[in-house]
């Protein structure tokens, strides 16, 4: 990799804390029957100060950002190095961002204050509609351009339903997110419900990461994940995985893609998805990508992600109800 002192790094601090006992009073805590509203539970803690590297004064600068896909500790040592390429073989400076939230993200491209994203599948189509995002790439993970939302619980717990879990403490990841949100709340409201009366308390965690460690340690009944997540912890043994137990999964999705900013120069965006498709081929890249279980990026088709604007025309008829307060 590069000297860091070619790189503008913006990414957070995070340390990982694990707030069981907190959580276990929420849970407990009187009032916290049915139609109560959705606690927020950050399993993380953020520093204040960021990490700064000076890059050089001439160069030009590509400005790379990944939502919280696993979360902000993880991404950060997943994702950096394929932006870190991108922007060495485009002979540029890296500034990389780190947002808690998609639509934190999402924003930030919106307005061009960043020129690229990884961003979650739902995010990407609230964008597509809001701030006319553009696909650059996606990748193949098992040869498949499609990912799915799991719904897990304790391996030992005696749920195997959704009908299991009514009454039951569920975590969403993000309010945006379409595997660890938009998909379980589709799946409720079918029985006739909203989440906030089907499950007796709801947290967010921001992570799919994080759902699954408050499932694997029964903080919460269940949860719904991001399956490249759960496979990813459970093909390298991860303890979390190995606690917890797949009880449903979703139809097919379009994979979370990496998207620019409308205010991206077409040239530049041309050079940037040449060397996205190609990456695989150079042995510095495909090495990256074998860290993330990536086989290669491909260029996405739109209507790989319909399926996920026909969700939210079913939870948000008439757009009135914002997937942020849910």
């Amino acid at each position: 990799m590069n000297n860091p002192n070619s790189i503008t790094c913006r990414s957070f601090n995070h340390k990982r804390v694990f707030l069981s006992l907190l959580v276990c009073c929420l849970l407990a805590a009187s009032g916290c029957g049915q139609g109560e509203e959705a606690v927020i539970v950050d399993f993380s803690e953020v520093a204040t100060e960021a990490e700064e590297f000076q890059a050089g004064e001439d160069r030009p600068r590509l400005r790379g950002a990944v939502s919280a896909m696993i979360s902000p500790k993880e991404t950060f040592s997943l994702y950096r190095d394929i932006l870190l390429y991108i922007s060495e073989q485009m002979d540029m400076d890296l500034e990389f961002v780190q947002r808690k939230t998609y639509a934190e993200v999402n924003e930030m491209l919106g307005k061009g204050e960043i020129d690229l994203a990884f961003l979650c599948s739902g995010p990407y189509v609230r964008g597509k509609d809001t701030h006319d995002f553009r696909l650059l790439a996606a990748p193949i993970v098992d040869g498949d351009h499609n990912y799915y939302s799991y719904l897990i619980v304790h391996k030992d717990s005696p749920y195997f339903s959704l009908e299991d879990l009514q009454g039951k403490t569920f975590a969403f990841t993000d309010p945006d997110s379409n595997t660890g949100r938009l998909v379980p709340s589709y799946w409720v409201l079918m029985t006739g419900k909203e989440p906030e009366e089907y499950f007796s308390r709801i947290i967010f965690t921001y992570g799919h990461d994080n759902s699954i460690m408050a499932v694997a340690r029964r903080l919460v009944d269940a949860a719904a994940v991001d399956n490249l997540i759960w496979d990813y912890y459970d093909k390298f043994g991860s303890e979390m995985t190995a606690e917890t137990r797949i009880i449903k999964k979703s139809e097919p999705f379009g994979i979370p893609p990496m998207v620019l900013s409308p205010e991206v120069n077409p040239g530049l965006s041309l050079k940037i998805q040449q060397i996205l498709l190609e990456m695989h081929e150079d042995e510095n890249g495909k090495q990256i990508l074998d860290q993330l279980l990536i086989e290669r990026f491909v260029v996405p088709q739109g209507s790989w992600y319909d399926s996920i604007r026909r969700l939210l025309d079913r939870l948000e008829p008439e757009g009135g109800e914002n997937a942020q307060n849910p």
